[in-house]
């Protein structure tokens, strides 16, 4: 995101103590934000699909109906003081707006809910606008058990403007047995762990090829068929989509497409590191349930630890420990149509023998979409609450 804001302001001549709460105004922006507040001109607008109006007095309808000729069908989020009849104005602006056919809305509040406010709109923004730009990978098919996980590709398209780029697995393959990679700070961290040497190192080439296809096809992130490498070349994928999603590139596993969109909607969104995983219990009683992967992004846990992978005991996976306190779930489905979002805590990190290796142990509000209504298998998990910008997110999509 930006580190200024740019604001398009209306007002009405009348009052003349305006300049003085306007100052105040986008003093109070700045601060709540921590960004510089830059007004500018209608000459000045830059080509974008959203644009920020502050409706700094009332008997500025006017003006903004001019304002419009230049905006045109964009976005526009109205900014109130709450002072000088600037909220009364920006209900008549916005629906306004509405009878012409575009989008609009007001954020009005103290400093927090400014700053939170226009945190959950900039985040929003950013992340449509990247995925504008986005392709992603999907490196063989999905796995076979994945029955109810084939992405609709036309809404993707549509919707997001991300496109996917089929990959297939004998060029993972091929690029395996070039037996490279580039070394960096993850790959030597992952060099200097008390485990199998040769072990890691054959994971290490599979990272090695997944980047090299990731650079190839110019990928902003892929979902590898990770299964059939246990068999073909006898070691997982883990290691590298660790790697991947540790220098920004969503890695993702099983060839699950939804999960991967999935991952990118919520990585943009939060610009936090996410875990893919499966969920493997759930405690009615207490609204509790464990998730559990055998990889994570290697900058998401304070710790970890490697091991075999869980299902095959062979190969490297990941056992990572994941900071306790407030998170986010998410998970979209196929076609874009149904998200499923919620606030959680992270209560416990476990270490189960029977299940994937790096475990946690979650607190929900309500686990009954798990039972009742789930959208496929894999979810993806995040540290803070993100609920409120995947819904200012959606209603852009």
């Amino acid at each position: 995101m930006k580190d200024e804001i740019c604001i398009l302001t209306v007002r009405s001549s009348i009052n003349q103590d305006i300049d003085r709460i306007n100052r105040e105004y986008f003093n109070l922006l700045s601060e709540s934000t921590g960004k510089k507040i830059r007004v500018i001109e209608p000459d000045e607008l830059s080509e974008g699909e959203y644009y920020f109006v502050y409706i700094a007095s009332g008997g500025s309808e006017q003006q903004f109906r001019e304002l419009m000729k230049y905006i045109g069908g964009r976005r526009i989020y109205l900014l109130t003081s709450g002072k000088s009849n600037s909220l009364a104005a920006s209900m008549e602006i916005l629906a306004y707006i509405r009878s012409m056919g575009g989008k609009g809305e007001i954020i009005h509040g103290d400093a927090d809910e400014l700053s939170r406010e226009l945190g959950n709109v900039l985040k929003a923004e950013s992340a449509l606008a990247a995925f504008r730009k986005m392709k992603l990978g999907q490196v063989g098919p999905s796995s076979d058990w994945l029955i109810a996980s084939d992405m609709d590709r036309t809404a993707l398209k549509d919707k997001l403007g991300i496109s996917i780029c089929d990959v297939p697995m004998d060029e993972l393959l091929a690029e395996y047995e070039k037996h490279t990679y580039k070394e960096d700070q993850w790959t030597e961290l992952l060099k200097n762990q008390d485990f199998d040497k040769e072990e890691v190192e054959r994971a290490l080439w599979v990272y090695g090829a997944l980047d090299r296809i990731s650079e190839t096809y110019g990928l902003s992130g892929l979902s590898v068929r990770c299964f059939d490498l246990l068999t073909s070349i006898k070691t997982t994928g883990c290691l590298g989509l660790a790697v991947l999603n540790a220098r920004g590139i969503f890695g993702g596993c099983e060839g699950d497409m939804p999960a991967l969109v999935s991952m990118a909607i919520l990585g943009e969104i939060s610009g936090k590191p996410v875990f893919m995983c499966n969920p493997s219990q759930i405690n009615t009683k207490s609204s509790e349930m464990v998730f559990a992967h055998c990889t994570l992004p290697l900058n998401m846990p304070y710790k970890f630890r490697l091991d075999t992978h869980f299902e095959s005991d062979i190969g490297v996976a990941i056992a990572g420990a994941i900071s306790e306190g407030d998170a986010t779930i998410f998970k979209v489905s196929n076609d874009l149509g149904r998200y499923y979002a919620s606030k959680i805590t992270i209560e416990e990190n476990l270490n189960d023998p029977d299940l994937c290796r790096s475990q946690i142990r979650i607190k929900l509000p309500d686990c009954r979409y798990f039972l009742e209504e789930p959208i496929q298998n894999h979810h993806l998990i995040c540290s803070g609450d993100e609920t409120k910008s995947l819904e200012k997110f959606f209603k852009l999509i």
